[in-house]
Protein backbone atom coordinates (compact mmCIF):
# COMPACT_ATOMS: atom_id res chain seq x y z
CA UNK A 1 0.00 0.00 0.00
CA UNK A 2 1.63 3.30 -0.70
CA UNK A 3 1.41 6.04 1.56
CA UNK A 4 0.94 9.67 0.72
CA UNK A 5 0.16 13.03 2.59
CA UNK A 6 -2.72 13.10 0.64
CA UNK A 7 -3.95 9.88 1.14
CA UNK A 8 -3.27 9.90 4.92
CA UNK A 9 -5.09 13.57 5.42
CA UNK A 10 -8.18 11.72 3.44
CA UNK A 11 -8.14 8.79 5.59
CA UNK A 12 -7.91 11.44 8.56
CA UNK A 13 -10.32 12.87 7.89
CA UNK A 14 -12.13 10.67 6.23
CA UNK A 15 -12.23 8.67 9.37
CA UNK A 16 -12.87 12.02 11.65
CA UNK A 17 -16.38 12.75 9.06
CA UNK A 18 -17.65 9.07 9.14
CA UNK A 19 -17.16 8.95 13.11
CA UNK A 20 -18.35 12.48 13.81
CA UNK A 21 -21.22 13.55 11.23
CA UNK A 22 -24.49 12.14 13.23
CA UNK A 23 -23.23 13.75 16.48
CA UNK A 24 -22.07 16.96 14.65
CA UNK A 25 -25.23 16.84 12.87
CA UNK A 26 -27.34 16.46 16.51
CA UNK A 27 -25.00 19.06 17.89
CA UNK A 28 -26.12 21.75 15.38
CA UNK A 29 -29.27 21.12 15.57
CA UNK A 30 -29.79 21.33 19.01
CA UNK A 31 -27.47 24.57 19.14
CA UNK A 32 -27.74 26.68 15.90
CA UNK A 33 -29.53 29.50 17.20
CA UNK A 34 -30.80 30.03 13.15
CA UNK A 35 -32.82 26.77 14.37
CA UNK A 36 -36.36 27.56 15.21
CA UNK A 37 -37.12 26.95 18.95
CA UNK A 38 -33.22 26.35 19.82
CA UNK A 39 -30.81 28.84 21.69
CA UNK A 40 -27.34 29.28 21.60
CA UNK A 41 -25.34 27.48 24.81
CA UNK A 42 -23.77 29.95 27.37
CA UNK A 43 -19.86 30.32 27.14
CA UNK A 44 -19.15 27.65 29.36
CA UNK A 45 -22.31 25.66 29.20
CA UNK A 46 -20.92 22.19 26.59
CA UNK A 47 -18.50 22.17 29.03
CA UNK A 48 -21.10 20.95 31.73
CA UNK A 49 -22.61 17.88 29.38
CA UNK A 50 -20.91 14.74 29.04
CA UNK A 51 -17.80 14.16 26.77
CA UNK A 52 -18.52 12.26 23.29
CA UNK A 53 -15.36 10.36 23.97
CA UNK A 54 -15.01 9.51 27.73
CA UNK A 55 -11.42 8.78 29.16
CA UNK A 56 -9.52 5.82 28.31
CA UNK A 57 -6.24 5.06 29.82
CA UNK A 58 -3.52 3.60 27.30
CA UNK A 59 -1.91 -0.16 28.86
CA UNK A 60 -0.61 0.79 32.51
CA UNK A 61 2.81 -1.34 30.98
CA UNK A 62 3.33 -0.42 27.87
CA UNK A 63 6.37 -3.34 26.92
CA UNK A 64 3.37 -5.79 27.85
CA UNK A 65 2.28 -8.33 25.12
CA UNK A 66 0.01 -6.76 22.73
CA UNK A 67 0.06 -3.38 24.49
CA UNK A 68 1.09 -1.94 20.55
CA UNK A 69 2.89 1.18 19.92
CA UNK A 70 1.83 4.17 22.29
CA UNK A 71 2.10 7.73 21.53
CA UNK A 72 3.47 9.99 23.94
CA UNK A 73 5.05 13.38 24.66
CA UNK A 74 7.51 15.35 27.15
CA UNK A 75 4.93 17.34 30.38
CA UNK A 76 5.76 20.15 33.13
CA UNK A 77 6.59 18.90 36.15
CA UNK A 78 3.98 21.44 37.66
CA UNK A 79 1.34 21.15 34.64
CA UNK A 80 -1.50 23.28 34.30
CA UNK A 81 -4.87 22.16 33.50
CA UNK A 82 -4.38 23.56 30.08
CA UNK A 83 -1.51 21.26 29.59
CA UNK A 84 -3.76 18.63 29.99
CA UNK A 85 -6.30 19.78 27.89
CA UNK A 86 -4.05 19.68 24.47
CA UNK A 87 -2.88 16.42 25.84
CA UNK A 88 -6.05 14.74 25.84
CA UNK A 89 -7.27 16.76 22.62
CA UNK A 90 -3.88 16.12 20.61
CA UNK A 91 -4.35 11.93 21.79
CA UNK A 92 -1.14 11.92 23.61
CA UNK A 93 -1.34 8.63 25.56
CA UNK A 94 2.00 9.15 27.65
CA UNK A 95 3.96 11.69 29.55
CA UNK A 96 7.50 12.21 30.17
CA UNK A 97 8.42 14.39 33.09
CA UNK A 98 12.30 16.05 33.35
CA UNK A 99 12.63 17.04 36.88
CA UNK A 100 15.29 18.31 39.41
CA UNK A 101 17.70 16.50 41.94
CA UNK A 102 16.22 16.80 45.35
CA UNK A 103 12.28 17.52 44.12
CA UNK A 104 12.08 13.84 42.86
CA UNK A 105 11.25 11.04 45.46
CA UNK A 106 8.23 7.92 45.64
CA UNK A 107 5.58 11.17 47.29
CA UNK A 108 5.99 13.07 44.16
CA UNK A 109 5.80 10.25 41.69
CA UNK A 110 3.13 8.80 43.08
CA UNK A 111 0.99 12.25 43.20
CA UNK A 112 1.93 12.97 39.65
CA UNK A 113 1.14 9.78 38.22
CA UNK A 114 -2.20 9.77 39.97
CA UNK A 115 -3.14 13.38 38.80
CA UNK A 116 -1.79 12.55 35.25
CA UNK A 117 -3.84 9.28 35.19
CA UNK A 118 -6.91 10.86 36.08
CA UNK A 119 -6.70 13.07 33.40
CA UNK A 120 -6.22 10.38 30.92
CA UNK A 121 -2.64 10.04 30.85
CA UNK A 122 -0.27 7.72 31.50
CA UNK A 123 3.10 8.63 33.43
CA UNK A 124 6.03 6.41 31.35
CA UNK A 125 9.02 7.92 32.31
CA UNK A 126 10.88 10.36 34.50
CA UNK A 127 13.82 11.73 34.34
CA UNK A 128 16.25 13.37 36.64
CA UNK A 129 18.55 16.50 36.24
CA UNK A 130 21.50 15.47 38.12
CA UNK A 131 21.77 12.23 37.10
CA UNK A 132 20.61 12.10 33.57
CA UNK A 133 23.94 13.32 31.30
CA UNK A 134 25.56 14.15 35.01
CA UNK A 135 29.25 14.81 34.00
CA UNK A 136 29.83 13.50 37.90
CA UNK A 137 28.50 9.66 36.71
CA UNK A 138 30.14 9.95 33.06
CA UNK A 139 33.56 11.32 34.04
CA UNK A 140 34.02 10.03 37.32
CA UNK A 141 34.68 12.88 39.45
CA UNK A 142 34.84 13.07 43.02
CA UNK A 143 30.84 12.32 44.56
CA UNK A 144 30.30 9.65 41.54
CA UNK A 145 29.47 7.21 44.06
CA UNK A 146 27.08 8.91 46.36
CA UNK A 147 25.39 10.32 42.69
CA UNK A 148 24.87 6.27 42.15
CA UNK A 149 23.24 5.57 45.29
CA UNK A 150 21.44 8.14 44.43
CA UNK A 151 20.11 6.86 41.26
CA UNK A 152 19.72 3.41 42.78
CA UNK A 153 17.23 5.34 45.36
CA UNK A 154 15.14 7.38 42.55
CA UNK A 155 14.85 3.81 40.66
CA UNK A 156 13.32 2.39 44.20
CA UNK A 157 10.84 4.86 44.46
CA UNK A 158 10.06 5.01 40.50
CA UNK A 159 9.22 1.45 41.21
CA UNK A 160 7.25 1.88 43.90
CA UNK A 161 5.35 4.37 42.52
CA UNK A 162 5.07 2.04 39.35
CA UNK A 163 6.48 4.21 36.69
CA UNK A 164 8.13 1.58 34.36
CA UNK A 165 10.74 3.25 32.63
CA UNK A 166 13.40 5.85 32.94
CA UNK A 167 15.99 7.14 29.57
CA UNK A 168 19.36 7.62 30.42
CA UNK A 169 22.00 9.43 28.69
CA UNK A 170 25.83 9.29 28.97
CA UNK A 171 26.54 12.33 27.83
CA UNK A 172 28.90 14.88 29.99
CA UNK A 173 28.29 18.39 28.15
CA UNK A 174 24.81 17.94 26.95
CA UNK A 175 23.51 20.45 29.28
CA UNK A 176 26.14 22.82 27.76
CA UNK A 177 24.44 23.13 24.57
CA UNK A 178 27.83 21.88 23.35
CA UNK A 179 25.29 19.79 20.38
CA UNK A 180 24.01 23.04 18.80
CA UNK A 181 25.78 25.42 16.94
CA UNK A 182 23.34 27.29 14.71
CA UNK A 183 19.29 28.50 15.36
CA UNK A 184 18.29 28.45 11.36
CA UNK A 185 14.38 28.91 10.24
CA UNK A 186 12.59 25.37 8.88
CA UNK A 187 9.49 26.39 7.20
CA UNK A 188 9.41 29.08 9.53
CA UNK A 189 9.98 27.78 12.62
CA UNK A 190 12.91 27.82 14.48
CA UNK A 191 14.88 24.59 14.80
CA UNK A 192 18.40 23.77 15.99
CA UNK A 193 21.39 22.96 13.36
CA UNK A 194 24.64 21.21 14.39
CA UNK A 195 27.95 21.83 11.86
CA UNK A 196 30.73 19.44 13.21
CA UNK A 197 33.29 21.65 11.71
CA UNK A 198 32.18 24.53 13.66
CA UNK A 199 32.37 22.15 16.64
CA UNK A 200 36.16 21.26 16.72
CA UNK A 201 36.27 24.70 18.00
CA UNK A 202 34.67 24.59 20.90
CA UNK A 203 36.89 25.00 23.77
CA UNK A 204 37.07 21.97 26.57
CA UNK A 205 33.88 21.46 28.24
CA UNK A 206 35.71 20.15 31.29
CA UNK A 207 39.21 20.16 32.76
CA UNK A 208 40.67 17.98 30.35
CA UNK A 209 39.81 15.61 27.97
CA UNK A 210 38.64 12.38 28.25
CA UNK A 211 39.65 8.72 27.05
CA UNK A 212 36.82 6.53 24.75
CA UNK A 213 38.34 3.81 27.54
CA UNK A 214 37.45 6.02 30.36
CA UNK A 215 34.24 6.70 29.23
CA UNK A 216 33.81 2.76 28.47
CA UNK A 217 34.37 2.03 32.20
CA UNK A 218 32.30 5.12 33.96
CA UNK A 219 29.64 3.46 31.96
CA UNK A 220 30.36 -0.37 33.27
CA UNK A 221 30.64 1.24 36.76
CA UNK A 222 27.61 3.05 36.30
CA UNK A 223 25.70 0.00 34.90
CA UNK A 224 27.19 -2.31 37.56
CA UNK A 225 25.90 0.17 40.11
CA UNK A 226 22.19 0.57 38.76
CA UNK A 227 20.62 -2.38 36.60
CA UNK A 228 20.35 -4.88 39.18
CA UNK A 229 17.99 -2.28 41.22
CA UNK A 230 16.54 -1.35 38.23
CA UNK A 231 15.90 -5.29 37.90
CA UNK A 232 14.57 -5.43 41.56
CA UNK A 233 12.18 -2.45 41.37
CA UNK A 234 10.81 -3.18 37.65
CA UNK A 235 12.15 -0.15 35.97
CA UNK A 236 13.89 -0.01 32.61
CA UNK A 237 16.68 2.10 31.50
CA UNK A 238 16.79 2.98 28.22
CA UNK A 239 20.16 4.47 26.58
CA UNK A 240 19.90 7.42 24.61
CA UNK A 241 22.73 7.40 21.86
CA UNK A 242 25.10 10.37 21.97
CA UNK A 243 23.44 13.64 20.12
CA UNK A 244 25.52 13.95 18.06
CA UNK A 245 26.96 10.65 17.19
CA UNK A 246 30.83 12.29 16.62
CA UNK A 247 34.03 10.57 18.48
CA UNK A 248 34.71 12.98 20.40
CA UNK A 249 32.93 16.80 21.61
CA UNK A 250 34.19 19.12 23.80
CA UNK A 251 37.26 16.59 24.90
CA UNK A 252 35.01 14.27 25.93
CA UNK A 253 35.24 10.72 24.09
CA UNK A 254 31.37 9.59 22.92
CA UNK A 255 31.34 6.28 22.70
CA UNK A 256 27.42 5.43 21.74
CA UNK A 257 27.29 7.18 19.06
CA UNK A 258 27.27 3.64 16.66
CA UNK A 259 26.24 0.05 16.18
CA UNK A 260 29.44 -1.30 17.66
CA UNK A 261 29.19 0.91 20.96
CA UNK A 262 25.16 0.58 21.37
CA UNK A 263 25.51 -3.35 20.89
CA UNK A 264 28.79 -3.31 23.57
CA UNK A 265 26.05 -1.53 26.25
CA UNK A 266 23.97 -4.52 25.53
CA UNK A 267 27.22 -6.94 26.85
CA UNK A 268 28.20 -5.27 29.67
CA UNK A 269 24.71 -4.77 31.04
CA UNK A 270 23.20 -8.21 29.95
CA UNK A 271 19.62 -7.29 31.35
CA UNK A 272 15.78 -7.30 30.56
CA UNK A 273 15.71 -4.12 32.25
CA UNK A 274 18.20 -2.26 30.07
CA UNK A 275 17.96 -1.42 26.58
CA UNK A 276 17.30 1.60 24.65
CA UNK A 277 15.93 4.69 23.80
CA UNK A 278 16.34 4.57 19.73
CA UNK A 279 16.28 8.49 18.71
CA UNK A 280 15.87 8.13 15.06
CA UNK A 281 17.11 11.68 14.76
CA UNK A 282 20.26 11.23 16.22
CA UNK A 283 20.76 8.06 14.74
CA UNK A 284 20.16 9.75 11.11
CA UNK A 285 22.69 12.47 12.10
CA UNK A 286 25.31 9.96 11.71
CA UNK A 287 24.57 8.84 8.17
CA UNK A 288 27.23 5.99 7.29
CA UNK A 289 29.29 6.49 10.38
CA UNK A 290 26.83 5.20 12.34
CA UNK A 291 27.25 1.42 10.60
CA UNK A 292 23.53 0.92 10.37
CA UNK A 293 20.66 2.93 8.99
CA UNK A 294 17.74 3.53 11.03
CA UNK A 295 16.06 0.82 9.27
CA UNK A 296 18.77 -1.37 9.99
CA UNK A 297 18.67 -1.05 13.98
CA UNK A 298 15.04 -1.21 14.23
CA UNK A 299 15.22 -4.40 12.45
CA UNK A 300 17.97 -6.07 14.67
CA UNK A 301 16.74 -4.46 17.95
CA UNK A 302 13.05 -3.96 17.81
CA UNK A 303 12.67 -8.00 17.52
CA UNK A 304 14.92 -8.48 20.72
CA UNK A 305 12.57 -6.64 22.54
CA UNK A 306 15.70 -4.12 23.14
CA UNK A 307 13.78 -0.84 22.00
CA UNK A 308 11.85 1.14 24.99
CA UNK A 309 11.14 3.77 23.44
CA UNK A 310 11.84 6.05 20.01
CA UNK A 311 12.63 9.14 19.49
CA UNK A 312 10.34 9.68 16.32
CA UNK A 313 12.45 12.67 14.88
CA UNK A 314 14.02 13.41 11.74
CA UNK A 315 16.72 15.59 9.58
CA UNK A 316 17.32 16.70 6.67
CA UNK A 317 20.86 15.16 6.11
CA UNK A 318 23.81 13.45 7.89
CA UNK A 319 26.94 15.47 9.26
CA UNK A 320 28.77 17.00 8.67
CA UNK A 321 25.92 19.72 9.27
CA UNK A 322 22.25 18.59 9.75
CA UNK A 323 19.54 20.55 10.71
CA UNK A 324 16.34 19.33 12.84
CA UNK A 325 13.08 19.40 10.57
CA UNK A 326 9.44 18.78 10.94
CA UNK A 327 8.85 14.60 11.39
CA UNK A 328 7.44 14.50 7.27
CA UNK A 329 9.98 16.83 6.27
CA UNK A 330 13.83 15.19 6.69
CA UNK A 331 15.24 12.32 4.96
CA UNK A 332 14.36 9.44 7.21
CA UNK A 333 11.19 7.28 5.65
CA UNK A 334 9.21 7.32 8.81
CA UNK A 335 6.63 5.09 7.61
CA UNK A 336 9.08 2.62 6.94
CA UNK A 337 10.40 3.07 9.80
CA UNK A 338 7.19 2.77 11.63
CA UNK A 339 6.18 -0.54 9.54
CA UNK A 340 9.63 -2.56 10.75
CA UNK A 341 8.25 -1.38 14.08
CA UNK A 342 5.16 -2.86 13.98
CA UNK A 343 6.49 -5.80 11.96
CA UNK A 344 8.72 -7.06 14.71
CA UNK A 345 5.77 -6.38 17.06
CA UNK A 346 6.83 -3.15 18.90
CA UNK A 347 5.35 -2.65 22.78
CA UNK A 348 6.52 0.55 23.15
CA UNK A 349 6.02 4.81 22.68
CA UNK A 350 7.25 6.89 20.04
CA UNK A 351 7.31 10.33 20.88
CA UNK A 352 8.18 13.80 18.88
CA UNK A 353 11.32 14.46 20.72
CA UNK A 354 12.50 17.94 19.55
CA UNK A 355 9.89 19.90 17.33
CA UNK A 356 10.90 22.74 15.20
CA UNK A 357 9.93 26.08 16.69
CA UNK A 358 10.99 25.20 20.34
CA UNK A 359 7.69 26.68 21.67
CA UNK A 360 5.61 25.95 25.15
CA UNK A 361 3.94 22.55 25.38
CA UNK A 362 0.27 23.02 23.72
CA UNK A 363 1.61 24.60 19.88
CA UNK A 364 -0.02 23.78 17.10
CA UNK A 365 4.18 22.77 15.94
CA UNK A 366 3.64 19.91 18.62
CA UNK A 367 -0.32 19.36 17.82
CA UNK A 368 0.60 18.77 14.24
CA UNK A 369 3.49 16.38 14.62
CA UNK A 370 1.47 14.02 17.05
CA UNK A 371 -1.41 14.01 14.69
CA UNK A 372 1.12 13.03 12.17
CA UNK A 373 2.51 10.00 14.02
CA UNK A 374 -1.38 8.90 14.76
CA UNK A 375 -1.98 8.93 11.72
CA UNK A 376 1.30 6.91 10.41
CA UNK A 377 0.27 4.75 12.83
CA UNK A 378 -3.17 3.94 12.12
CA UNK A 379 -2.39 3.12 9.08
CA UNK A 380 0.40 0.87 9.53
CA UNK A 381 -1.86 -0.84 11.74
CA UNK A 382 -4.75 -1.56 9.16
CA UNK A 383 -2.21 -2.37 7.02
CA UNK A 384 -1.17 -5.37 9.09
CA UNK A 385 -4.65 -6.25 9.91
CA UNK A 386 -5.68 -6.53 6.69
CA UNK A 387 -2.35 -8.86 5.98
Amino acid sequence: MKVTRRGLGNAALGGAAIRLAPAAAQQLSRWDPLVPGTEAPGAKEWMDRPDTKPLQLAPADPFAPDAGIGIGHRFPQQPEREVFDFYRAAGIEYGSVLARLGEVNYDWMARMKGRMEERGVRLLNVNVVGLHCDPVIVLGLSGVEEKLELYRQFLRDAGKAGIPYTTYGHMANLRLRYGVTARVPTRGQRARQFDANVATSFPLSHDRTYSEDEIWNSFTRFANAVVPVAEDAGVRIGLHPDDPPLPSLGGVARVFRNYEGYRRALEITDSPNFGYCFCMGTWAEGGERTGKSVIEMIREFAPQGKIFKVHFRNVDQPMPRFTETFVDDGYIDMIQALRELRKANFNGVIVPDHVPGMKPMGDSNTAYTVGYMRALRDVVNREFAEG
